[in-house]
């Protein structure tokens, strides 16, 4: 079972959103890392088979995912970042109506759906109107909906947007328990919501794959440039302003910790630490690498 993406393009006009992408996904959790406006969710669109791309193919075992139709979209479960659902309807009345849809039975919809609905915390609210729902609740009934057909492919674009803290963390394990025979794909600017739970992370910027590999991979390949050291609050102050300032917080003795990415030792007191996902992030995105391609989406796909 793999899912291939060979040099996927799409191009808006003269802009190009995503940039010859090629990669390969067998069954496990894959984040798709990267800053508002850097591709993923166009790029995701053409997995989905919502857009077309200007070149390139994305494959199912091997055969293009045009030549499949119906067959490979029966494979797909898909949360948009835009979630779209029916005010009125229960989450029940929602979930067996998209179960219908993808051709299930209606005691096989009814089963499910109250499976489902129960996994990710909804039960004792599923015959609630959707228009109730916290921004949480409503997350939660978009993953449930795409899991609806058992898909063996799961595709997951900004699904954390407007959950809180405690829901993040619920939805990480949810995600975790899903993906035992699954091929999820993630896409988030948020680097905890994948790293502790993907099995690889893609770095997508300005619509090009620039780093991939396991977040201990990923994390070694910036080795020797995160810094720490103590400075002055003035100091830190003007570093903040003009450096790749990670973090920064007050010791005891009001003198302030300094945690900076920096290819070259930015100060004699400087002292090399071992890098995490985020200071990669950092690295990467420490400008907008914003797109105008993937505003014009909407518009053109």
């Amino acid at each position: 079972m793999e899912l291939t993406l060979d040099r996927l393009t799409r191009q808006f006009g003269s802009a190009i959103a995503v940039d010859r992408v090629s990669a390969a996904f067998a069954p496990g959790v894959y984040g798709l890392l990267g800053a508002n406006g850097a591709g993923k969710t166009t790029l995701m669109r053409m997995i989905c088979d919502v857009l077309k791309p200007t070149s390139g193919s994305v494959l199912w075992n091997g055969k293009p995912i045009e030549q499949l139709g119906a067959d490979y979209r029966s494979l797909l479960g898909y949360l948009p970042q835009d979630f779209g659902y029916y005010p009125d309807f229960t989450a029940l009345d929602f979930m067996r109506y998209l179960a219908a849809l993808k051709g299930l039975d209606k005691h096989s919809a009814r089963k499910r759906s109250t499976v489902l609905l129960d996994m990710v915390g909804l039960a004792d609210v599923s015959k609630q109107k959707i228009k109730t729902f916290s921004g949480g609740m409503k997350q939660r009934l978009g993953i449930a909906q795409a899991v609806i057909n058992d898909p063996k492919i799961l595709v997951l674009d900004e699904p954390t947007a407007g959950l809180d803290p405690k829901e993040r963390v619920r939805f990480r394990n949810l995600i975790s328990s899903l993906a035992q025979d699954k091929i999820v794909v993630l896409s988030t600017h948020i680097v905890s919501d994948v790293k502790y739970i993907a099995d690889e992370i893609l770095m997508m910027r300005a619509g090009s794959l620039v780093m991939t590999g396991t977040v201990e991979q990923i994390a070694a390949g910036i080795r020797g440039c995160v810094w720490e050291y103590r400075v002055t609050p003035q100091e830190a102050d003007a570093m903040a302003a003009r450096m790749n300032v990670g973090s920064l917080h007050y010791d005891r003795s009001g003198m302030a910790v300094v945690r900076l990415v920096s290819e070259a030792r930015p100060h004699a007191q400087a002292h090399s630490v071992e890098p995490t996902l985020e200071d990669v992030y950092l690295h990467l995105f420490n400008e907008q690498s914003g797109d105008a391609a993937e505003e014009k989406e909407a518009y053109h796909g």
